[in-house]
């Protein structure tokens, strides 16, 4: 049985909803560390073992400071217990920042690996749904980060989604490969060549065709992704709101509404965020997914049970197959400079800087 680690402080709606998500997914077979104050828990169903963790550091300005300085907090204990081997992944219902400075401190990255990624897949109306990636980890950036994000999203796009031969393009500002940004246009270079081997590089795409039937896998740097992502969100629920207005508007608008409502429900389930269950830090020894603080107990129960095909799918070890097999794993350092790096902490174990929210 696999067991998640999931931190419940830091949800909108309360460490109550987050342990009722987590007793959704205990009765359907998965085994819960919830770590939250356990005064506002409430009963739980078993198979979710409540450790009481009142500190949360969601709204702290500078994460990795809070990790650093703060070892009682919900979310590093949540991520030790999983370091440990305590439990297989870690699900967070707090902030982007502290989950992932969590994750990188404490799961470490996996052997090779430049920098983490956020992972998101968008539901796309009348399709399979897209993943989009990098959305928030990765604000600065270089153009070996980008070739590994694509291989990363290759993978989990098989792993997890369920597709034989996922094709992967790059978000610019036109599909031609003179277009975009001069780092965009070497990682294009690189992805077209002997470092896009295994995958099904469709080259660029603009904004406007993320939603289309185009690609299955968008790649973008952090702070890109992170406009990208919440443009999506804040169009799809301005739109379902005007929907929703315009059927109220006259009575004629209401009589037509009503006729409507059976298929604006399944357009507004189709589009739901929490079906999709959550941002996935790729790039870490172990499967950790960042849930919406916003989401309901339906959408935590999502996040825990995608983070358990996480690992019972091998999202980590068929990701780093996937990039060794296309020489894209960062090359080991000579062995005095390794010793050095030991010393001092990596720049992305030291700082760990996320555009999220």
């Amino acid at each position: 049985m696999v067991t998640v680690a999931v931190d419940g402080n830091g949800a909108d709606l309360g460490p109550a909803e987050v342990a009722a998500g987590a007793s959704l997914a205990a009765s359907r077979g998965v085994r819960v560390l919830l770590f939250a104050d356990a005064r506002e828990v409430g009963a739980v169903a078993d198979g979710v073992e409540v450790i009481d963790a009142p500190v949360s550091i969601a709204k702290a300005s500078d994460p990795a400071y809070a990790v650093r300085s703060t070892p009682s907090a919900s979310i590093v204990q949540a991520a030790r217990a999983v370091a440990d081997g305590r439990a297989d992944a870690l699900v967070s219902a707090g902030s982007t920042g502290s989950a992932l400075t969590a994750g990188v401190f404490n799961l470490k990255r996996g052997s090779g690996i430049h920098r983490p990624a956020l992972a998101l897949p968008i539901p796309r109306p009348g399709d399979r749904p897209v993943l989009l990636l990098d959305v928030g980890a990765n604000p600065t950036w270089r153009p070996e980060y980008l070739v590994q994000f694509a291989h990363m999203g290759s993978a989990f796009a098989i792993a997890v989604m369920g597709l034989s031969h996922p094709r992967v393009a790059l978000l610019s500002n036109g599909e031609e490969h003179t277009k975009g940004t001069p780092e965009l246009k070497a990682v294009h270079e690189r992805l077209s060549g002997d470092a896009g081997a295994g995958l099904n590089f469709i080259g660029n795409i603009e904004g406007t065709q993320v939603m289309e039937s185009v690609a299955d896998v968008v790649v973008m740097d952090g702070f890109t992704g992170n406009i990208a992502l919440k443009l999506i969100e804040g169009v799809s629920g301005r739109t379902l709101r005007a929907i929703r207005s315009a059927a109220m508007s006259t009575w004629r608008a209401k009589l037509g509404g009503l006729l409507l409502s059976p298929a604006l429900r399944e357009l507004r389930d189709e589009i739901d965020p929490e079906a999709t269950g959550g941002a996935y830090m790729l790039g870490l020894r172990k499967i950790g997914v960042v849930a919406h603080g916003r989401f309901t107990r339906r959408g935590f129960a999502r996040a825990i049970e995608v983070a358990v095909r996480g690992v019972e799918e091998d999202v980590v070890g068929r990701t780093h197959l996937a990039l060794q097999e296309a020489g894209a794993l960062r090359a080991r350092p000579p062995a005095a400079l390794a010793v050095h790096a030991e010393v001092d902490g990596s720049p992305s174990e030291r700082t760990a800087t996320v555009v999220g929210r």
